[in-house]
């Protein structure tokens, strides 16, 4: 047995809704901690300037005041964004949860649009019983006893020939909305007396298996219809010389199931021909027996399984409607899981390429996650890819505004595609931690060609 693939021990997964719960818990005590020690030092350097009174003037006193200042101002700015990731944790995990349901209903729907038994054609036997005999051993008074007996036991043929022709239509179910077959069944058979001697026969058949309305069924020997001598068994008796030869015939029309399938059992299969036509579109060939010719006929398809010599065939062959796979499911719920990190990313790229106030913040905030939950239910419509393609120059031109002057709207515009938009479009695609990685570099490139280089003029500030 495998193991399961558990990853690297102890490593925290920001995809995990407990652990990020963890850390938020861990920084919120964290900045509390940093909230209590900024009041005490403000507490502390106010009574330091006290007790050396209004005449002393020291200049280290004074650039601690000014840097007090700068750490009050950073303190409201990260209560701000604090409050406003916990916030958005709380809605994204929401409308996570939503998706999440939301998807799984669809894949559900699907799933039983297909669900229902299946309609299974079991091939006929012509049996005939022999004498075999057996011995007992019994112990009389202490001596063994042997004794010869004779028992009835049942063998079987397997058809000589075997050409079955079946048509499929597919309807729905009015009650439901769940998919139905309508087989119409052909089977001709040919059975030989391979004995060395006439015996006599029964020709064993039976009705499929998982339909909803059967209806004329029927039996014909040379062209004859059979009567059932039990209206639960049909097993029918016929007398056949050395080598004499049958034809048999089974037709019959039955709704079932949206898949129809052909069991030989253990028979060895020798000049056996089977032609389903399906039609309608999306049927497949069911069991992975794989049909000797498919061609397109009409709407549908039309399968055929040929085997000129002997075969055995394992699992029953026939045809089901297969459905379009359900691709890309949990890509919205983790990107909604890891919206706030990738806004704290944003708003880190912003900090370091254009000045920001309070109310730019919560703007700023506001903008990232109206797009998000614009993108959550714009993507049940389209694909979220193509989704966040129209949301993108929306938010774009919304964080324009950031930059007082064109210069700084400019490095706005490449903090918000570096920071925001290739992020978020780096987890809707497959090439997640490509785009990702290209998203990560394009920022640090910015912010080292902003503050290294030069490259953004001083008129920003």
């Amino acid at each position: 047995m495998n193991p399961t693939p558990q990853g690297i021990p102890s490593l925290p997964d920001l995809t995990h809704p407990q652990e990020l719960i963890q850390f938020g818990e861990q920084g919120m005590k964290l900045f509390l901690l940093f909230v209590v020690l900024t009041g005490l030092l403000g507490v502390a350097i106010a009574l330091l300037n006290f007790s050396l009174g209004r005449r002393t003037k020291i200049l280290w006193t004074e650039t601690w005041v000014t840097q007090y200042g700068l750490l009050l101002r950073t303190v409201q700015h990260a209560t701000l964004i604090l409050l406003i990731t916990v916030s958005g944790f709380f809605l994204c995990s929401t409308l996570a949860n939503r998706y999440h349901h939301w998807e799984q209903a669809r894949i559900a729907a699907i799933a039983s649009n297909v669900a229902g038994e299946r309609l299974e054609h079991t091939a006929p036997q012509l049996r005939y019983t022999m004498a075999e005999p057996y011995t007992t051993t019994t112990v009389i008074n202490g001596q063994v006893v042997e004794e010869k007996r004779t028992q009835e036991v049942s063998r079987f043929l397997t058809p000589k020939r075997t050409q079955v022709d079946v048509t499929l239509q597919q309807t729905t179910d009015p009650a439901n909305n769940r998919l139905l077959y309508q087989v119409g069944f052909d089977g001709n058979y040919e059975v030989v007396n391979t004995l060395e001697t006439a015996d006599e026969f029964f020709f064993e058949t039976q009705p499929p298996a998982g339909y909803t309305l059967l209806q004329d069924y029927r039996v014909e020997r040379n062209g004859q219809r059979l009567q059932s001598s039990q209206q639960s068994n049909y097993s029918f008796p016929l007398r056949l010389g050395a080598g004499e030869t049958a034809q048999f015939r089974i037709t019959y029309q039955a709704s079932g199931g949206p898949r129809w399938v052909y069991n030989a059992g253990s028979q060895l299969l020798s000049n056996f021909r089977l032609t389903a036509l399906a039609n309608f579109p999306g049927a497949q060939f069911a069991s992975g027996i794989v049909p000797t010719k498919m061609q397109p006929e009409g709407r549908g398809t039309r399968f055929t399984w040929e085997f000129a010599d002997n075969v055995s065939v394992l699992n029953p062959f026939g045809v089901f409607t297969a459905t379009a796979p359900v691709r890309n499911t949990g890509v919205l719920p983790r990107l909604l899981l890891l919206a706030p990190a990738l806004l704290l990313w944003w708003l880190l790229v912003l900090y370091l390429s254009v000045p920001l106030r309070l109310r730019d913040v919560a703007i700023a905030s506001g903008i990232f996650f109206a797009s998000l939950l614009t993108l959550t239910y714009l993507s049940r419509i389209i694909p979220a890819p193509f989704a966040w393609a129209i949301l993108a120059p929306v938010m774009l031109i919304l964080a324009w505004g950031l930059g007082r002057n064109q210069r700084a709207a400019i490095a706005a515009a490449i903090a918000t595609i570096s920071g925001a938009i290739l992020p978020v479009f780096g987890l809707l695609v497959p090439f997640t931690g490509l785009t990702l990685s290209l998203a990560g570099l394009l920022s640090v490139v910015w912010l080292t060609l902003r503050h290294w280089y030069g490259w953004q003029p001083r008129s920003l500030r």
